[in-house]
């Protein structure tokens, strides 16, 4: 349970920079400047190639952010909002024709008042919001869903030890993954390796490998690539890893 381009190609979306929705809105948008500015100094092939499927996704994860609420609707929250809050990270999900069902397991959320448990929904989105619970206060934020959603049609259900999110498809049509993010990813990961060439291969997996990799991994890595590179130079090895 890249647009390929140069430098022209690294500006950011129209509006965002002035569109930024709150916190996370704005280390979004600070991400993409600096993706932006590592674009104009890339030359490399592989690097430009990086970076322009980072910069898609930064854009695709603001053009979707919630909307603000209103200033007042976010005070009263925080003054409601007693004890330490904890981001939800665990869940299980499946669906059925209509509905994308996402399960959270909550110790005696069914104990809780209903108003307890909020879920707000957008097209594209969801965030729950479990207050005090064991005192503590939970959440859960769910962008670029990877097709769009019905807002009304959508709801929430506390179950034993568990919530339940109900995301009512638009489309009556199977979802590969959770979010626009997560199908991007994995296309590009099936991309690494579907290649002819056994270098570009080598190298992708290395790529992967020392992104995935504890310390130790990345020494060994790091040490594999310096002694390739000296027998390179002496002509050893013509194979470009």
């Amino acid at each position: 349970m890249a647009d390929r381009g140069g430098a022209a190609g690294a500006a950011s979306l129209p509006g965002h920079a002035q569109c930024v929705r709150g916190a996370g809105g704005r280390k979004l948008q600070k991400d993409l400047q600096e993706v932006n500015e590592l674009l104009t100094k890339a030359t490399r092939k592989r690097l430009r190639d990086v970076l322009m499927t980072e910069k898609h996704k930064l854009e695709l994860e603001i053009k979707n952010q919630p909307p603000p609420k209103p200033k007042d609707v976010v005070e009263e929250e925080k003054s409601s909002l007693g004890g330490y809050t904890v981001k939800i990270n665990n869940y299980a999900w499946d669906q059925s024709d209509k509905f994308i069902k996402i399960y959270i397991s909550l110790n005696g959320v069914q104990k809780l008042p209903a108003e307890n448990v909020q879920v707000n929904f957008t097209e594209r989105s969801f965030d729950l919001l479990v207050k005090n619970l064991n005192g503590k206060n939970y959440t859960m934020t769910f962008n670029n869903l990877l097709k769009p959603i019905s807002v009304e049609g959508s709801s929430r259900k506390i179950k034993t030890d568990t919530v339940l999110v109900m995301c009512r498809k638009k489309q009556e049509e199977k979802w590969e993954c959770l979010t626009q993010v997560e199908k991007e990813s994995k296309e590009k990961e099936k991309a690494a390796y579907d290649t002819s060439d056994p270098s570009e291969g080598l190298m992708n997996l290395l790529k992967k490998m020392y992104a995935e990799g504890d310390d130790e991994m990345k020494r060994t890595i790091n040490k594999a690539w310096v002694e390739s590179r000296e027998k390179q130079s002496k002509g050893d090895i013509p194979m470009d890893i």
